[in-house]
């Protein structure tokens, strides 16, 4: 009798505990936290072989989760790689093809497309989806996507902060004169406040699920950073070194120091086991501020140094620490990425160009693209080492670039000539078919806007006056 008692209240107690499991709730999504400089070159960071800029919170971010060692981004300069970061779509697409509202020269053989110089409401941006799915989002830093009206609350951030239509801001000091951040004391840092309304966001929001895009105006001009660091690099500087600038390398330490801020913080906290952080750069470093190689030259250019940027992902409990990526990925991933981790995987598939990098990142699987592209079909006289309109391709390890001007293309084999010094067009016209075929085609499918043929150029004068040129930053 006893045990036939004992067994019943026994069922009753298992099956009351099966009621229980099935209605718990269900674990809530990652945060997310997408960190973005703005100019910092492939080798700016120690983790990227930099033996003069000191990085060790972006370091030790590299050590605990994966570094991508061909990522790309979607554009050479800062504009469209922000909208194709935000839509995962490429820049030919969205017609934002330069950066916001550009620069032509004075007497160019070709004439610019027209281009959209913000980024339309109707594009559904990652911030948008994270929140229709729950988090709590917010954008803290450069906006640089066009007027008020197309401001980060426009396009599904709850907070922005420092955002605006600027590509840059007036000072790095207080006071900062932006519109949309509250001024600091004399004197304060924009970086450090950047870090300091991270931190004070993610307090805010610990309780809740939430998407914080920390686009940080560093490393961009102006060239301005902290007296105490800058006397630091200047006594750090040794014959030999290819990165010399003080002022520069300044203004990556703050930057460093921003992001070992976020992360205490969400020890702090007790977040970070559940939250994803992303950290890259909009475009290659800007010569001749800093030295991007063995790449060639950097921001404005057509080449490795223009696009190639540093990546590295944390993702705790998938990515495993000290982890080398060598997948070529592009600006564009990170989209359908982050809604996939977040458990949003069919909206990541509805109209991104860019391919998630969760199989890379669980290193169970492969990406099944095996080609990137490039559309810029525009000027960028103004920049060391810029390029006339130009587009280009990168399938296996080789890339072609189309230059619009005269239709010549030069090649070359990444894995074996990483500085491209070697132009094989000549010597190898199948492989200059087959890719300049699959550009072609790959501009059409996405509707790429053409320059045309400026019927007012002059052939006996420059395209541009050298004049015109922004001249190297002092205080080095």
């Amino acid at each position: 009798m006893h045990r036939k008692r004992w067994l019943v209240t026994l069922c009753f107690l298992i099956g009351l505990l099966g009621v229980r499991l099935c209605h718990a709730a269900p674990a809530p999504p990652p945060n997310v936290i997408l960190i973005l400089a703005d100019d910092l070159g492939w080798t700016d960071l120690a983790c990227y072989g930099s033996d003069f800029y000191e990085t060790p919170h972006i370091d030790r971010l590299a050590r605990d989760g994966m570094k991508f060692t061909q990522a790309y981004s979607a554009c050479t300069v800062c504009s469209p790689t922000r909208a194709a970061i935000l839509t995962g779509k490429y820049p030919a697409r969205l017609h934002i093809t330069d950066w916001i509202p550009g620069l032509p020269p004075e007497n160019p053989k070709l004439l610019v497309p027209p281009w959209t110089k913000f980024l339309p409401l109707e594009e559904v941006t990652v911030a948008r989806a994270l929140r229709s799915g729950g988090h709590v989002t917010g954008s803290i830093g450069k906006w640089h996507l066009g007027g008020e009206e197309y401001f980060p609350e426009k396009h599904g951030f709850d907070l922005n902060a420092a955002g605006s239509a600027a590509p840059a801001p007036p000072s790095y000091f207080a006071p900062y004169k932006i519109a949309t951040l509250p001024e600091g004391p004399g004197g304060e840092y924009i970086t450090d406040r950047i870090g300091a309304e991270a931190a004070r966001f993610i307090e805010r929001q610990k309780d809740k699920p939430f998407f914080l895009y920390l686009p940080h105006f560093a490393v961009h001009t102006p060239i301005q950073g902290k007296e105490a660091l800058v006397q630091k690099y200047r006594a750090k500087k040794r014959p030999g070194q290819r990165q010399t600038n003080a002022v520069y390398a300044a203004m990556i330490e703050s930057l460093d120091d921003s992001v070992g801020r976020i992360r205490s913080k969400l020890d702090e906290l007790k977040l970070a086991d559940r939250t994803l952080i992303i950290f890259t750069s909009d475009n290659g470093g800007r010569v001749p501020t800093t030295s991007n190689h063995p790449l060639r030259v950097g921001k404005g250019s057509c080449y490795e140094g223009g696009t190639r940027v540093p990546l590295i992902v944390h993702w705790p409990g998938v990515t495993k620490s000290g982890s080398i990526c060598e997948a070529p990925v592009i600006s564009m991933d990170l989209h359908p990425t982050i809604l996939e981790v977040t458990g949003m995987k069919e909206a990541a598939r509805k109209g991104a160009d860019g391919a998630s990098l969760t199989p890379l990142l669980r290193q169970d699987g492969e990406l099944k693209r095996d080609t990137l592209f490039w559309h810029y079909p525009h000027y960028q006289h103004y920049q060391l080492g810029g390029t006339t309109p130009y587009g280009a391709v990168r399938s296996g390890d080789f890339k072609l670039i189309e230059f619009f001007d005269d239709m010549r293309v030069e090649l070359y084999n990444l894995r074996e000539d990483i500085g491209e010094q070697r132009n094989l067009a000549a010597a190898m016209p199948a492989k200059v078919e087959e890719l300049r075929a699959r550009l072609h085609a790959w501009r059409k499918e996405v509707g790429a806007q053409m320059p045309s043929r400026n019927p007012n150029y002059d052939a006996s004068k420059p395209e541009h006056d050298p004049a015109t040129r922004k001249k190297p930053e002092a205080g080095k």
